[in-house]
Formats: structure tokens, C-alpha cells, sequence
């Protein structure tokens, strides 16, 4: 008797509650860094890219997707690092944008991560930007950079001098 095994559609559905550690709000398939979802006979293989190919989350991330999918009963499994093309911010689904404004941290300003324009990216990589940052908490555009670097180093620190509230903001990738 062959078991039968669980559509990519309930696999994904399954990787859609599997939070990403350092923003638990959002989960890693809302985030964009699951990539790809197949069987290979009956192995079912995850491609995960990470933010960045540095990030520290990123071993955790895989212990969790493989922790969630074998409670599931997935018995093969087989997790694959994609690094090409290279993680973006564009691949945040819109309803984790909403969740991450909920939780306190600015999401990244649509459209800045894959312009494609080299001054552009050149001066975003640089810090030197126009990029207009909404306050989480009140929505006032009266904001700040205190920090290139925030909680996590995919995140700046902004400061809002309307509600005074310090926050993270997403940095676009």
C-alpha cells in the first residue's frame, strides 16, 4: 500500500505557520524566503532563500521548517539554501507589510528594492536617501534615521518627532 502524499498546496498552507523568529508576526512563507515547494518521488524538497546570506536566523529558520513539517508527518524531507536570485524585500506579501506596521516596524517603502537604477541603489546602499518613513504608531511622516542599524541588522532605527516613539524600519533589500 503506497501512502499518499500531502499536495504542495497543503504544504504551503503548513509553511504558512511556521513564524519567522525575529519578527514571529509574520510567517516565513509571508515573508518571500520560501522559495519553492516540490515532491522529488517522495521527498519533498523546500527551497528557502535567506534575507541575506549572512543572517543568523537563518539555521533556526530551517530547524523550524523542518521541526513543523515532520510534527505534519512529512517523513522525507529535504531542505535546499537558494541564494539565487538573491532575497528582496518586493517579495514580502502585502498582508505581512500590514502585520508588520501592527507589530511596531515600518515595512519597507514599495518599489525602493528592485528599482534596478544604480544611482538610486547606490544611495540607499550608502544611507543617503529621500525615502520617506511612516511613523508605526501614529502614521506621522515627521520622522528620523537614528541608525543604519536596528534591532536586527536588516532593520534601521527611526525615531518619529511627532509621537516621539523610537521604531524599527524594514529596510529595503
Amino acid at each position: 500500500m503506497t501512502a499518499v502524499l500531502p499536495t504542495t498546496d497543503q504544504v504551503w498552507q503548513w509553511l504558512g505557520e511556521v513564524p519567522d523568529p525575529e519578527i514571529p508576526v509574520v510567517s516565513v512563507t509571508e515573508l518571500g524566503i520560501v522559495r519553492d515547494v516540490r515532491w522529488d518521488g517522495d521527498t519533498l524538497v523546500v527551497a528557502v532563500t535567506p534575507t541575506y546570506s549572512g543572517c543568523p536566523a537563518t539555521a533556526f529558520i530551517d530547524l523550524e521548517i523542518e521541526r513543523h513539517l515532520r510534527e505534519k508527518g512529512i517523513g522525507k524531507l529535504r531542505l535546499e539554501r537558494r541564494l539565487s536570485p538573491a532575497w528582496t524585500t518586493d517579495w514580502i506579501a502585502p498582508e505581512a507589510r500590514d502585520k508588520l506596521k501592527a507589530f511596531g516596524i515600518a515595512p519597507p517603502v514599495e518599489g525602493t528594492a528592485s528599482d534596478g537604477r544604480l544611482a538610486a541603489r547606490a544611495a540607499r546602499l550608502s544611507g543617503e536617501t529621500n525615502l520617506v518613513i511612516e511613523c508605526p504608531r501614529c502614521g506621522s511622516t515627521n520622522t528620523e534615521k537614528v541608525s543604519q542599524f536596528g534591532s536586527t541588522p536588516c532593520k534601521a532605527s527611526y525615531r518619529c518627532k511627532d509621537c516621539l516613539e523610537p521604531f524599527d524600519y524594514f529596510k529595503c533589500i
